[in-house]
């Protein structure tokens, strides 16, 4: 069946999964680039988690590859579970005290990492047993 004019929903469901492990990866990728992987870790510290570089890389590492192998359609089931509570425990760290908005009324909210939850949650939901 087909959801829009030349794209079937399965089409842009594989469509969505492939975006939302890439998003992840580059995410990744541009931490290591910019050098704040050691930041993002002394911030992990501040909040209460134990050895937060260590964390922070293995986070990294995970965004890395998990978003590559989830745009690829490896572990379709859980990767995105790790995904959405790295974005629960970010909501509670960062977005949430900020507010709801990213950008305009206040900066830096909760609002696009609940987008991304939905979707995590959309692509591991429907996808298929292998």
């Amino acid at each position: 069946m087909k959801s829009f004019p030349f794209l079937s929903t399965r089409q842009f469901l594989t469509g969505l999964r492939i975006l939302l492990g890439l998003m992840l990866a580059s995410h990744g990728v541009m931490r290591i680039y910019a050098g704040t992987v050691g930041g993002f870790g002394e911030f992990l510290g501040a909040s209460g988690f134990p050895l937060g570089v260590a964390v922070a890389w293995g986070i990294t590492v995970f965004e890395i590859l998990g978003g590559l192998a989830l745009s690829i359609g490896y572990a379709v089931r859980w990767i995105p579970l790790v995904f959405i509570i790295e974005l629960i425990v970010g909501i509670i760290l960062v977005h949430a005290p900020r507010g709801w908005f990213v950008v305009g009324y206040t900066l830096g909210g909760a609002e696009f990492s609940t987008l991304l939850i939905f979707c995590f949650l959309l692509v591991a939901s429907t996808a298929e047993h292998r």
